[in-house]
């Protein structure tokens, strides 16, 4: 088809094999080293899982470009956990885990947050106690937090009633840890990731179709499990978003999304694209770990878009795929039928009401059905104010629909989509202005004219944040952004509202907008306010302010609601901002972007100076090491806005330097910058 000719991007590495290759990896005996890894929640989570079990896991902090590298000691040399383990939002570490704690002689509570609280684990409960487990679901119901004790495990044959990769690759992973044969039949073939990565590693499989459902056997599970050593290719599921958005765009610049995962399992959307009139190729390039990837090409339909139906074994190659499928049928001719998919109610929300109501709320006819939807395309003019759910899927197909044209649909909480492609929006935004046709060149020296340089300072508790970005800004003559200063801001006036901050969790918009926050900027700098009123800097820091802030500052909605404020700061002759998540989320195109780090120790007895203590003991530094460790755990696995490096920020060690050599470093680093040139899209 000639699709080559347009533009050229790539997408975040695949979550799920990601979190795959982790926990095989800390099974596996020796180092095993996994690519291209995405730093997104769900598989920070997980490893940090592992990590709370004994697995040396280096390179989480590093950027996707760098390799994650896991000391595997063997299936069943994990170590009992201090306390219980959290796996917040990640549905895919839980279970996954899950199977392979069967195999381990320990006994280890796994947890989450609300929202993966509510989603059912009996599928992965019931095979895992036949085959000889004990696992307890704490509180009823079905639900984490989940006790699972290992053991002696035995041979089963599992039949399961839908078809569940999930529950599959539980098993799957329990029986090889335990070294016993196992048979998992589906009514449908799922994603095969893990049986890919496990015949990798050496163990070998057994598949196909019999008596009806498909079978995967084990017969005899090796003694040891091979190191990986794989990239991990583009996620298919967030390369449909911007496939997508090429079609509902209609630009004549067709799109190439380079080095995506080519799962034959996975690519079911791509069948349904072409049915739908669109234009689209998977060009396969190669292998890794078992799983082959490639190049996908996509162009408009010139005649619009064809109404579908779609079910079956079908919707199971394409179960992720179907909130974005919903979105173009409401762009289609016709009616669009989509069934089977009935797995999407136990999703991070229910899938099928979330689209429902939210299709509805713009303007398109649609009929929920039990096990899925159908939708009455229109051409009409569509707007409206969507509801996430929370759900990073649901925030992101109604963002591809509010790109298109004649459409106004603000979501209501953007950053969830930071769960599985962080920095979304603003690559949704860069391809949406080449595709204009906006001279390159032209609009990149326009905007460095018009636009103020933004230095995003990020780092870790007690690396110099605040005092080094300050001076920065007053060397540079640029106005200086402390993003802590409003956290803490928002968390004095909900500790002096009527209803506290104990219930933060499910804060509103609208709770937030009468918070009245706001910030002005004087001779002296910047003043946050409350309802009109200066904050005073002793009520900002005051503890009963201190000890709520993390809890505040996590809470998705308050990050959503003050990203613009934040935003709005970058005017004048230049900003220096600092805080935890400047870099990667509120200026991702900040002209210089630096990550402050140093050593915990260093680190701990500058926070006791700074909060005016003498110069501490051994014992007082340990104890604050241990509270900025918690901190930073908490902070780094975050399900919205983590705290992480972002992937071109310059580290700066700060463990040995004075703060006249820090400062003095930053600002070469911003006059370098400020030459540069940047590219307005991801290299292919």
């Amino acid at each position: 088809m000639g699709l080559g000719d347009g533009l050229t991007i790539r997408v975040p590495g695949d979550k799920s094999i990601t979190q795959r290759a982790l926990i095989l990896g800390a099974m596996a005996h020796g180092e095993s080293r996994i690519g291209a890894a995405p730093r997104g929640a769900d598989p920070l989570a997980t490893a940090n899982a592992l990590r709370a079990l004994g697995v040396p896991i280096h390179g989480l902090d590093g950027p996707a470009t760098a390799p994650i590298r896991i000391e595997g000691p063997g299936p069943r040399r994990w170590r009992q956990p201090r306390s219980s383990v959290d796996l917040h939002n990640s549905g895919t570490g839980a279970r996954l885990l899950a199977g392979a704690l069967a195999a381990q002689p320990l006994s280890v509570v796994l947890r989450g947050d609300e929202s993966l609280s509510r989603r059912p684990m009996r599928r992965i409960a019931e095979p895992l106690r036949r085959m000889g487990a004990t696992v307890e679901h704490l509180e009823g119901g079905g639900v984490l937090p989940m006790r699972v004790a290992g053991g002696a495990l035995r041979e089963i044959r599992h039949d399961g009633r839908v078809a569940s990769a999930q529950v599959k690759s539980a098993i799957l992973l329990a029986a090889t840890g335990a070294g016993v044969p196992v048979e998992v039949r589906e009514p449908r073939r799922s994603r095969d990731h893990g049986e890919r990565m496990l015949e990798a590693m050496g163990v070998q499989l057994r598949e196909g179709w019999q008596d009806g459902a498909w079978s995967v056997r084990i017969d005899a599970p090796p003694g040891r499990l091979a190191p990986l050593d794989m990239d991990v290719p583009g996620d298919f599921s967030s390369a449909s978003f911007l496939l997508a958005w090429a079609v509902l765009a209609g630009q004549t610049p067709r799109l190439t999304i380079r080095g995506v995962g080519l799962n034959p399992t996975r690519t079911g959307f791509l069948a349904v694209l072409k049915r739908m009139g669109v234009e689209a190729e998977a060009a396969e390039r190669g292998d890794a770990g078992g799983e082959p990837y490639g190049d996908l090409l996509v162009a408009a339909p010139e005649r619009g878009l064809r109404a579908v139906a779609v079910g079956g074994e079908e919707v199971t190659g394409m179960i992720d795929e179907v909130p974005i499928l919903a979105v173009l049928a409401a762009r289609a001719e016709g009616v669009t039928r989509i069934t089977g998919a009935r797995e999407l109610r136990v999703k991070e929300s229910d899938r099928l009401a979330a689209l429902a109501v939210n299709l509805r709320r713009i303007g398109v006819r649609v009929k929920e059905l039990p096990d899925g939807l159908e939708i009455d395309g229109t051409s009409r003019a569509l707007a409206g104010r969507v509801e996430c759910f929370r759900d990073h899927r649901i925030a992101m197909a109604f963002g591809v629909l509010g790109a298109a044209p004649g459409c106004d649909i603000p979501v209501d909480d953007p950053g969830v989509a930071d769960v599985s492609f962080p920095g979304f929006w603003r690559l949704l935004e860069r391809v949406g202005d080449e595709a204009r046709g906006r001279d390159r060149s032209a609009r990149s020296t326009k905007k460095e004219q018009s636009r103020c340089p933004v230095v995003a300072i990020d780092g870790s508790a007690g690396a110099g944040k605040s005092t080094t970005a300050a001076a920065v800004a007053a060397r540079l003559g640029f106005r200086h952004l402390d993003s802590g200063a409003i956290y803490r801001a928002v968390t004095l006036a909900l500790l002096d509202s009527a209803s506290g901050a104990g219930e933060v969790e499910s804060i509103s918009t609208a709770e937030l907008e009468a918070l009245g926050i706001d910030v002005h900027w004087g001779d002296a700098g910047m003043e946050v306010r409350i309802r009109g009123e200066r904050a005073r800097e002793e009520d900002l820091r005051a503890h009963r302010v201190t000890a709520a802030v993390s809890r505040v500052s996590a809470v998705p909605a308050v990050r959503a609601h003050l990203l613009e404020l934040q935003r709005s700061a970058a005017e004048g002759p230049g900003l220096v901002a600092e805080g935890r998540d400047m870099g990667t989320v509120v200026f991702p195109e900040a002209a210089l972007k630096v990550y402050l780090d140093a050593d915990p120790r260093e680190r701990a007895r500058r926070r006791i100076l700074q909060q005016g203590g003498a110069e501490p003991d051994a014992a007082e530094v340990e104890a604050e090491v241990a509270r900025l460790r918690a901190r930073d755990a908490r902070d780094s696995t975050r399900v919205v806005a983590p705290l992480l490096k972002a992937a071109d920020a310059q580290r700066l060690d700060t463990t040995d330097l004075d703060p006249e050599t820090q400062i003095e470093r930053i600002v070469q680093l911003v006059a370098r910058a400020l030459k540069q040139a940047r590219s307005p899209l991801p290299a292919p």
